[in-house]
């Protein structure tokens, strides 16, 4: 049998007034990454400077016309933009590029999440959010029908299967809700379950080494790839902070900038690990050239996920990739981060530390709280 061809695509980009043009790029060579992950091929890359999105095809019909010339000379069937497109705008597009699959980060997104999705409830969050990324675009499934019925007629049997179609998916939306529901239900029984264990979830942007991390600490042998999303379902795995001291760490999705709320709400069951943990191991890749923009996607992220009162220790992983300026840079604007290479195995004697000193405040509030609980109980 012989291998099959990668997927020729073409990537585009924009740069409005508020993006540089160097972001615009560092966003493009993310997008890249994304497609090559989804196992297609860049063959060539556009940014479109605007003022204003188009509201028929998002950029300029000139370089609407430019990208399909090029898709026939380098024989690319796939055009994948950066930024989110409307259900009409993909069409007007695909009509301006006939044979020309248009796809959208979101799109990407989703093709990676299902290749990825190992459990039953990640299987679930990637249909929900497949089904919610389709529905606004299921009106291309039925263009048919004005083609072959023709005046008086043409209206009502479309918009009848049409709306069939969408209470179908509607209905199945929320079949899944209420398994993913009962889902979340057990795993909040789990961490009532796991009170009296110290709780460590790790977090941060895609492929920033999260799960390196957790195999070395924890002999996890949770999947290792230089790929966005490698790991999309969470990992549990206990782990000895010293011979006396056992907690559990899990690792998580990872941030990416860019991510529809619609996604994170979707993706909340799993983040929702996180939310329950009683240390997070906040992780950023030290050796990214945007890794400050990586930092407040994480930030942004964890917002509304996890509570404010949560202790963190922030580490920047991969420190035997950088050079000097950036290991200085680092210990100057962030004094309080630890710098490691879970590669390596550099520097985890202070992450330790830091973890430790986390779980003695940990203990002690337990104690506490022990006591707390059996004065009251003797009141009675």
């Amino acid at each position: 049998m012989g291998i099959k061809k990668a997927e020729k695509a073409i990537i585009v980009g924009i740069a409005t007034p508020g993006i540089r043009n160097w972001q615009a790029q560092e966003h493009l060579n993310e997008l890249a990454r994304l497609v090559e992950t989804a196992s297609a091929q860049v063959v060539r890359h556009f940014i479109q400077r605007l003022r204003a999105f188009n509201a028929a095809t998002l950029i300029g019909k000139g370089k609407v016309e430019e990208i399909f010339e090029h898709c026939q000379e380098v024989e690319a069937k796939l055009v994948v933009f950066d930024d989110d497109l409307s259900g009409s705008q993909v069409r007007n597009l695909e009509k301006m590029m006939p044979g020309i699959k248009i796809l959208d980060r979101t799109g990407i997104f989703l093709d990676i999440f299902a290749r990825h999705a190992h459990t039953a409830e990640s299987r679930i969050m990637v249909e929900i959010a497949q089904l919610e990324y389709s529905m606004p675009r299921l009106t291309r499934a039925w263009t048919h029908l004005s083609r072959q019925v023709g005046g008086i007629g043409t209206r009502g049997p479309g918009e009848t299967q049409l709306e069939v179609d969408r209470r179908n998916i509607r209905k199945r939306i929320k079949e899944l809700k209420k398994r993913l529901k009962k889902i979340e239900c057990t795993r909040e029984m789990q961490a009532e379950n796991r009170y009296d264990t110290f709780h460590i979830a790790v977090v941060g942007y895609t492929n920033a080494g999260k799960s390196t991390l957790t195999n070395q600490l924890t002999d996890a042998e949770v999947l290792v790839a230089d790929k966005l999303f490698a790991t999309l379902d969470a990992t549990t795995r206990q782990i000895f902070l010293d011979p006396h001291k056992k907690a559990i760490l899990s690792d998580t999705v990872g941030f990416i900038r860019k991510l529809p709320h619609r996604l994170i709400t979707t993706f909340r069951s799993t983040l929702g690990v996180a939310s329950s943990a009683d240390c997070i191991l906040e992780i950023l890749d030290a050796n990214a050239p945007d890794y400050k923009e990586h930092l407040k996607v994480t930030q942004s992220t964890l917002k509304n996920l996890i509570p404010d009162d949560i202790p963190r220790v922030r580490v920047f992983n991969k420190i035997d990739c950088i050079d000097d300026n950036r290991h200085e840079e680092l210990k100057i604007n962030y004094p309080e981060a630890i710098l490691i290479s879970a590669q390596e195995q550099i520097g985890f004697a202070e992450l330790k530390g830091s973890l430790n000193k986390v779980y003695d405040r940990w203990k002690a509030q337990r104690e506490n709280d022990m006591l707390e609980q059996q004065e009251n109980d003797s009141l009675w």
